[in-house]
């Protein structure tokens, strides 16, 4: 597996990932990234030739949108990007696009389930021609109450009803246990389930504090908080374990949400989480 991070791709972020000794990053490819800026500026061989300065290998390119949003133009927008990152990740030798698959809103996550068939299937079937994989992330992005969100792929029963609906080598899964656990899922167990159709990895931790949930309730606010690997309650050593087992060659990457090591400690919060997962990955 390919140790990195999420993040922007530009000379300064690279040179702080080759410095600390990661060997990869998922980069931010969404349409006013600065990704997208060098694409158009430089080309795929400009690109290409930015990782390789550092030797830092892109394992995904992260456009993390509302793909069944109802506005229509929105839908059009983000779908159209999708398609158009399919083609610039064949030409700078990029395996993975990372993304959410989206919702309508307002009806339930199995009402999606024809929506998101009409929509990803091209999707799916482009990928496939330029040897590309979709990873659906599983982040529920609920929010308001009743709880209404954008992505309805963080429930296990929808990945199975997703991946039936378009049964493709090309689609598969963006695997984040930080997600899981906070909902009560065993994320251990649902990793083995899925293991083959993990095609990139969120290492992202979450802290639970069980005397603020007993009173706000799981519907509360306050009672969990995303943390980096190592300082919340994820255990890592048995996810690193599924994962060589399952020979899984694909991007392990963080994702920093932290908010202990938020603004100027962000860089700080992203080196303590490579010597936790190095250690471990060896």
């Amino acid at each position: 597996m390919i140790l990195g991070y999420l993040g922007e791709f530009s000379q300064e972020e690279l040179r702080f990932a080759e410095e600390v000794g990661f060997q990869g990053m998922e980069v931010n490819a969404r349409p006013e990234s600065r990704f997208m800026e060098l694409w158009r500026e430089k080309g795929a061989e400009g690109i290409k030739a930015m990782a390789e300065e550092y030797g830092i290998k892109i394992t995904a390119l992260a456009t993390h949108s509302n793909h069944l949003s109802p506005d229509k133009e929105e839908r059009e927008r983000v779908n159209n990007h999708l398609l158009r990152l399919i083609d610039i990740a064949s030409e700078c030798g990029v395996e993975v696009i990372a993304t959410f698959a989206g919702r309508i809103p307002e009806l339930s996550l199995e009402e999606n389930i024809p929506e998101f068939k009409k929509v990803f299937l091209p999707i799916v079937k482009k990928a496939e021609e330029k040897g590309v994989k979709i990873a659906i992330e599983n982040c529920p992005t609920i929010y308001g109450h009743p709880f209404r969100g954008i992505n309805i792929a963080f429930s296990p029963k929808i990945w199975e009803m997703m991946l039936e609906e378009i049964n493709s080598p090309a689609l598969g899964l963006e695997y984040d246990p930080s997600h899981l656990y906070w909902l009560g899922v065993d994320y251990l167990k649902v990793l083995r389930d899925f293991k083959e159709k993990v095609y990139h990895f969120h290492a992202k931790d979450t802290e639970i504090f069980p005397s603020i949930r007993d009173k706000e309730t799981i519907y509360g606010q306050g009672w969990w908080r995303y943390r980096i690997p190592g300082f919340g309650e994820i255990d890592w050593r048995r996810i690193v374990n599924i994962l060589k087992e399952a020979n899984y060659q694909g991007g392990f990457v963080i994702e920093h949400e932290d908010p202990v090591f938020s603004g100027e400690r962000r860089r700080e919060g992203l080196i303590l989480g490579y010597k936790y997962l190095q250690s471990l990955i060896g």
